[in-house]
C-alpha cells in the first residue's frame, strides 16, 4: 500500500510541489528496488538457514518500513506552508514596458521562488526514505513466501500464496483509492481553508494532502510488527508436511548435496556452489527473465499510469488515483487469487503451469493496445495553439494581447478561458481583474480571450458574475477514458492472472532446500533487469514528451504540458516489447523444463521426433515412466 500505492498516487503532486521532473521521481520510485537488490541475497540466504527465524526478519523489516514512511512525509513539514494561493499578483498590470523582455526580470521572481523549494534537498529525503522502504520489504517476498510454503501442505500452498499475493495487490489498490481521496484535501488543510482562498481540487495549482497516508502507514507498521515478531520459527506440524512433499525440481537440480541440506545452506562457503547450481537450471533462469520483463512493466505502469491518465484525459490527480484503485482491486487482486485457485482446481503439473502462463501472456498482448487510444493535445495558448485572434510566426507565451502586462514565467497559475483554451496565468491571458466567487476565482477583462462570457451566481450575495476565465481545468474533449479503463482492466487482469502460477512454477523447478535462496536470486534478477530501471526508463520517456517546462531564472522544474500522441506511442511501445519478451521467456522455460524422471528425445539419424516435456502422473505425485518416442511414420 505504501510503495506501490501511496507513492505512485502522489508522484504528480510532489513533482508540482517540489519542482521535480519525471526522471527524478522515477529515481525515487526505483530507490525501493535498489535497496531490495542490495539486501536480497544476504537477507534471503542468512534468513533461509535451518536455525533462522524467518518471522523475526520479517518483523524487523516492517519496523524499517515504518521509519521510511515517516521520513517520506517529512518534506511537508520541512518545506513550510504551500503558497499556491498567492495568485493576486498574477493579473495583468498594464504598464509601459519593453514587450521583448517580459520574462527576463529575475529580481521580480524572487518571491515566487519560495513556491518551488530547493528540489535537490527534498529529492535526497525522498530517495533515502525509499531506500528504507526497500530495505524493510526485502524479507517479505522471500522469507515470507517460504515461511508460508513450509507450513502448509503442497496442495494448499498455491491457495495460501494466492491469498498472500492478493493482499499484496489489494494493498496498492487501497493505496490508490485512499491516496486519491486524501488528495482532495488541501495540503495545509489543518491551517488553511482552501475555499477561503478560492481553490478547489479542480484548481490547476491545487496540491492535495499527499503526506497523510505515509504518517498513518508508518504508525500502522509499528503496530503490526509486534505480533509478527512473536511468531515461532516454524508452526506445529511443519516437519510432517515437509516429509510428505514430493520434489518436482528440474531433473539436473535434484542431485543431493554433499552435506545435508540443512547444513549445506547454513555454511557461507556453500554460497558459490548453490548460486552456480541455480544458474545452471534453465527453467529457473528463463522464469527469472520472464519475471524481470513483467516486473519492468508492472513497476513502470504502476508508477506513471495515474500520471498518464491525468494528462491524457485531463482529469485531476485524485480522480486518476481513484480510477486506478477501482481497476486494481478487481483486476489485480482478483487475477492474483484466481491464478492460484486455478492451479489448485485443475491440479496442474509444472509444465501445465508454464503452458497456462504462455496462453495468458499471449492474451494480454491484445489488451496492451489500450495505449493506442491517444487524445488530442490540451489547447494551451502559446504552446499548442496560437493566441486567439493573433497570428504569430511561432508559438510563444508572449503575444500582442499581453505584451504590456509584465508577465513572469515563474508565476504558473493556469486558467481556463471561455474559449476552452488554457492560459499560462491570468496575466498571460491579459486578465485585469480577479473576483472570488464562493470557492473559485474568476477573471474579467481578459484581452487575450475571445468568446461569450460565462457566469456564476455567488452563494452568499446571489449576485450573477460574468467572467472570461476561471481557475479550474478545461473540460476534456476526449471520450476515450472509459474505453481505456476497460482495456486497462483486461491488461491488468491478464498480467496478475499469471503472477501466482509463475511463482508456483519457480518453486517447483528448484529443490526444497534451495527455495529461500532461489527466490532471493530471482527477486534480484527481477529488480536488476526490471523494477529498478523501469521507473527511470518510463520517467525519462515521459519527460521526452514534455513540450513546456516550468522555468525560473535559476533552474527548470516540473513539466507543465505533455504531447499526448508521443506519450501514448511510448507507452504502447513499452507494453508491446515487454509482453512479447515475457511470452518468449515463458515459452522457452516450458521448452527447456525436464521434470524428475523425464527425458528429452533428440533427433536420431535425421528422423523427426517429438520432445516429451513431462512425465507426471495424473495426481501430480511420483512420476511414472510411460513416455513414448513419437517418431514420424513409426
Amino acid at each position: 500500500m505504501i510503495v506501490n500505492g501511496f507513492i505512485n498516487v502522489v508522484i504528480t503532486t510532489i513533482e508540482k510541489r517540489f519542482g521535480l521532473t519525471s526522471s527524478e521521481t522515477g529515481l525515487i520510485a526505483g530507490g525501493y528496488d535498489i535497496a531490495s537488490f542490495i539486501l536480497l541475497i544476504p537477507v534471503s540466504y542468512i534468513g533461509g538457514r535451518a536455525k533462522a527465524s524467518k518471522p523475526k526478519y520479517v518483523g524487523v523489516g516492517i519496523l524499517v518500513l515504518g521509519i521510511g514512511s515517516l521520513l517520506f512525509a517529512s518534506p511537508h513539514y520541512l518545506a513550510g506552508p504551500y503558497r499556491g494561493d498567492n495568485q493576486k499578483e498574477n493579473v495583468c498590470q498594464r504598464m509601459s514596458v519593453n514587450g521583448s523582455s517580459l520574462l527576463s526580470n529575475c529580481n521580480d521572481e524572487v518571491e515566487t521562488m519560495e513556491i518551488v523549494p530547493n528540489n535537490g534537498f527534498y529529492l535526497m529525503i525522498f530517495l533515502v526514505a525509499q531506500l528504507l522502504h526497500g530495505a524493510g520489504a526485502a524479507p517479505f517476498y522471500t522469507l515470507g513466501v517460504t515461511y508460508l510454503d513450509e507450513n502448509v501442505s503442497k496442495k494448499m500452498s498455491s491457495v495460501y500464496l494466492g491469498i498472500y499475493y492478493t493482499m499484496a495487490v489489494i494493498g496498492p489498490a487501497l493505496g490508490y483509492v485512499i491516496g486519491g481521496e486524501l488528495l482532495k484535501l488541501y495540503t495545509d488543510f489543518l491551517t488553511v481553508d482552501a475555499g477561503s482562498i478560492g481553490m478547489t481540487s479542480n484548481s490547476n495549482v491545487w496540491i492535495g494532502a499527499w503526506w497523510i497516508g505515509f504518517v498513518g502507514a508508518g504508525i500502522i507498521c509499528f503496530v503490526i510488527a509486534i505480533p509478527i515478531l512473536a511468531f515461532p520459527a516454524s508452526l506445529p506440524g511443519a516437519m510432517e508436511l515437509a516429509k510428505e512433499k514430493v520434489s518436482e525440481a528440474h531433473e539436473k537440480s535434484t542431485a543431493p548435496s554433499q552435506s545435508p541440506p540443512s547444513e549445506a545452506l547454513s555454511k557461507i562457503r556453500q554460497l558459490p556452489r548453490a548460486f552456480t547450481e541455480l544458474l545452471s537450471n534453465p527453467a529457473f533462469f528463463l522464469l527469472n527473465l520472464a519475471g524481470a520483463s513483467e516486473g519492468l512493466l508492472i513497476a513502470g505502469f504502476a508508477s506513471f499510469l495515474p500520471k498518464f491518465i491525468e494528462n491524457q484525459f485531463s482529469v485531476s490527480a485524485s480522480s486518476a488515483a481513484v480510477l486506478m484503485g477501482l481497476v486494481t482491486v478487481p483486476a489485480g487482486g482478483g487475477g492474483t487469487f484466481l491464478g492460484g485457485y486455478l492451479i489448485k482446481r485443475w491440479n496442474l503439473p509444472c509444465s501445465g503451469i508454464l503452458k497456462f502462463c504462455i496462453f495468458v501472456t499471449a492474451a494480454c498482448i491484445i489488451f496492451t493496445f489500450a495505449f493506442a487510444l491517444s487524445c488530442p493535445n490540451l489547447n494551451f495558448a502559446g504552446v499548442t495553439v496560437a493566441y486567439n485572434g493573433h497570428a504569430e510566426n511561432s508559438l510563444s507565451l508572449n503575444s500582442k494581447c499581453n505584451s504590456d502586462c509584465s508577465c513572469l514565467r515563474s508565476e504558473f497559475n493556469p486558467i481556463c478561458g471561455v474559449d476552452q483554451v488554457t492560459y499560462y496565468s491570468p496575466c498571460h491571458g491579459g486578465c485585469e481583474q480577479e473576483i472570488q466567487v464562493t470557492d473559485v476565482k474568476v477573471y474579467q477583462n481578459c484581452s487575450c480571450i475571445r468568446g461569450i462570457k460565462a457566469n456564476l451566481t455567488s452563494s452568499t450575495s446571489n449576485e450573477t458574475i460574468y467572467y472570461d476565465a476561471i481557475n479550474t481545468k478545461c473540460n476534456s474533449i476526449c471520450g476515450y477514458l472509459w474505453f481505456f479503463v476497460a482495456l486497462a482492466f483486461g491488461m491488468m487482469l491478464m498480467t496478475f492472472l499469471c503472477t501466482m502460477p509463475a511463482l508456483a512454477a519457480t518453486l517447483r523447478v528448484i529443490r526444497e532446500d534451495q527455495r529461500s535462496f532461489a527466490l532471493g536470486i530471482q527477486w534480484i534478477k527481477v529488480r536488476l533487469l526490471g523494477t529498478i530501471p523501469a521507473p527511470m526508463i518510463f520517467g525519462a520517456l515521459i519527460d521526452d514528451t514534455c513540450i513546456l517546462w516550468h522555468e525560473t531564472c535559476e533552474r527548470s522544474g516540473a513539466c507543465l504540458v505533455y504531447d499526448n500522441y508521443y506519450m501514448s506511442l511510448y507507452m504502447l511501445a513499452l507494453g508491446l516489447i515487454g509482453k512479447t519478451a515475457s511470452l518468449l521467456f515463458f515459452f522457452l522455460a516450458w521448452w527447456c523444463y525436464v521434470p524428475p524422471g523425464g527425458r528429452r528425445i533428440t533427433p536420431n539419424n535425421g528422423q523427426t521426433v517429438a520432445t516429451i516435456m513431462h512425465c507426471e502422473g495424473p495426481n501430480n505425485n511420483l512420476p511414472v515412466q510411460n513416455s513414448t518416442n513419437l517418431i514420424a511414420g513409426s
